[in-house]
């Protein structure tokens, strides 16, 4: 990546609606559910295979600068269940991220066990496939784990491909690439479902305050 000579001004003519500014990733806003879940785990006596059901709510966010650098996005949070049990099976929180400027498209996750990555990939605005990766040992999209997990179960790889469908729904397969002590070869721990929207998104906080739809935080000395 080539930085621009100036790193700290930030870009003048931002326009407040999320929404309209997401590219591939309008179609992900809302809330959905999938009910045909599919993981491939690992367990001591070999792989597992385990059905769920899941529900994501993921919701625009204000336009956010990294200096020059602009970033539409949406905030999301994912809950897994299984039939058997109530329990959760998954949970998990993170940003999706799209640069207008250059087609970045970032998925950020971290979940409760332990464990962040950051995942890249690009795609034209129109985009009905995306492709995200990250890679444990990169500091730009890498992976980063607990002691145990690193040792136990080493995440070398994260892959998410997402597929939108002509009917409105969504789907996605996750490979991620586990090291397993003991075991002399990679363990591809696979996750896949397909999505229905059940609910509409919001408008982000700046978008209400344009439209004069939520009023505005008056700054006090």
């Amino acid at each position: 990546m080539e930085l621009p000579d100036d790193i700290f001004t930030e870009p003048a003519d931002v326009d407040p609606e999320t929404l309209a500014n997401l590219g591939p990733l309008r179609r992900l806003a809302g809330i959905w559910e999938g009910q045909r879940g599919v993981d491939i785990n690992p367990k001591a006596d070999g792989p597992e295979t385990r059905d769920y059901y899941e529900r994501i709510e993921m919701q625009p966010i204000d336009p956010q600068a990294n200096g020059p650098q602009l970033f539409y996005g949406l905030r999301y949070h994912l809950h897994v269940n299984t039939r058997e049990e109530d329990i959760s099976f998954h949970d998990q929180v993170g940003y999706w991220l799209y640069e207008p400027a250059t087609g970045l498209i970032l998925q950020t996750l971290a979940i409760p066990r332990g464990q962040i990555a950051i995942a890249a990939g690009h795609a034209a605005p129109d985009a009905t496939k995306l492709v995200l990766k990250a890679t444990r040992g990169q500091t730009e999209y890498g992976i980063c784990s607990t002691t145990f997990l690193d040792l136990a179960f080493t995440t070398e790889s994260y892959e998410i491909s997402v597929e939108f469908h002509k009917d409105g729904t969504w789907s996605y397969v996750i490979d991620t690439t586990l090291l397993v002590k003991g075991r002399d070869e990679p363990f591809l721990h696979r996750d896949r479902n397909r999505l229905t929207k059940v609910g509409e998104p919001d408008l982000n906080p700046w978008a209400k305050i344009a439209r004069g739809l939520a009023p505005s935080v008056e700054k006090t000395e």
